[in-house]
């Protein structure tokens, strides 16, 4: 079967990196169209073409400057033509993410996009993951996103809350597909005796909860923070807030930074607001075997719950996310939930996502 994964602005390499590699070993012709990732390394393809056909000056000439928006705009059409290209090839073209929805509207109804239609458009099929149920950039124009969504033959999510928030949203029950989100697997070795060390991993923006971290992890005695991701937001606010308690570790970390970071890793915090279905930062965290405090929103808890890999929290509830914390860090409890996280990684593992996945291509490929 040949595949054409679609990532044009490249938000999760790691992510469409190991999909497309694991759907290879299953036995599918794989292309990857993306665009070039511009803060650090990422793997090399591996049994997989990677095609970096979007955006092939603006992602080179700058990082986050507003000046690469124009450049940027001027570029995606012409990606968008690459990628047409590619899907009349393919059997299935799965969009992970849509890099500028409000543009690819128009676009995938002007002449020459027909093959990214969906096959109800005679087209190729399609599918959409949806790892934000609503994109935080355009979660208001939610009658755009109907529309989009719409012309999908299937769309992925990564819990059942996910397939109950998009059937809210009007996208049919039968187009909706539930496949969990593997962990990335690391072998750190891990601190025999973490301490009370507590992490915060990932991008630092609004949604993740930072401040939530920050008073609860004032509330457990003799606890260290560290916050450890790229900015994408001011954080001098972060920083008052927490005093002499963190420890700050900014810019994309590579993966050896990554486990070192979590090999003195207690447990990792997650008090993330409702705009995402799961977090790649908590699945990597699991997959070094560090268990983990959420709160309950979208499927975050799914995999905690599920192994015992930590504690699952009610959105907003700072004291009891504190609490959890110190049961973690009581008794045996941090050993159990050890256990759980690596089950979560023997059980969640991209060769089952990929299974899955080929049988939903196989439901609609033509």
């Amino acid at each position: 079967m040949r595949i054409t994964l679609a990532d044009p602005a490249a938000f999760t390499p790691q992510y469409d990196h190991e999909l497309a590699h694991a759907l290879a070993l299953a036995g599918a012709d794989v292309r990857l169209v993306t665009s070039r990732f511009r803060f650090g390394e990422i793997p090399a393809a591996d049994g997989y073409e990677r095609v970096e056909a979007f955006y092939p000056l603006s992602s080179r000439l700058f990082r986050r400057s507003k000046l690469r928006l124009p450049v940027k705009a001027a570029e995606h059409p012409l990606g968008m033509r690459a990628l047409a290209a590619a899907a009349r090839r393919a059997d299935v073209v799965h969009f992970q993410w849509l890099a500028w929805p409000q543009l690819d509207e128009r676009l995938l109804a002007a002449p020459g996009f027909r093959s990214l239609r969906g096959s109800a458009a005679g087209g190729t099929p399609t599918v959409f993951t949806a790892h934000d149920l609503l994109p935080r950039r355009s979660a208001a124009r939610a009658a755009m996103w109907q529309r989009l969504l719409q012309g999908f033959d299937r769309v992925v999510v990564h819990s059942e809350r996910g397939r109950a928030t998009l059937t809210g949203l009007g996208v049919a029950e039968e187009r909706l597909r539930v496949i969990p989100h593997p962990v990335f697997p690391s072998s750190p070795v891990l601190a025999a005796d973490p301490g009370r060390n507590l992490l915060c991993l990932g991008v630092i923006r609004p949604y993740k909860g930072l401040l939530d971290a920050i008073a609860a992890v004032k509330q457990v005695p003799g606890a260290r923070l560290v916050v450890a991701g790229d900015p994408m937001e001011p954080i001098d606010h972060y920083r008052e807030a927490a005093g002499d308690l963190a420890e700050w570790r900014l810019g994309y970390l590579s993966d050896a930074e990554i486990d070192a970071t979590l090999a003195e890793t207690a447990v990792a915090l997650f008090p993330y607001r409702a705009e995402l279905d799961q977090s790649g930062a908590l699945l990597r965290a699991l997959g070094a075997g560090v268990p983990a405090v959420v709160y309950d929103v979208g499927g975050l808890g799914d995999p905690i719950r599920t192994f015992g890999a930590g504690r699952v929290v009610e959105p907003g509830d700072v004291k009891g996310f504190a609490r959890a914390i110190r049961e973690l860090l009581t008794g045996d409890a941090l050993a159990e939930a050890r256990a759980g996280a690596a089950r979560a990684r023997a059980e969640l593992t991209w060769a089952a996502s990929a299974r899955a996945h080929l049988a939903v291509y196989e439901e609609i490929a033509r």
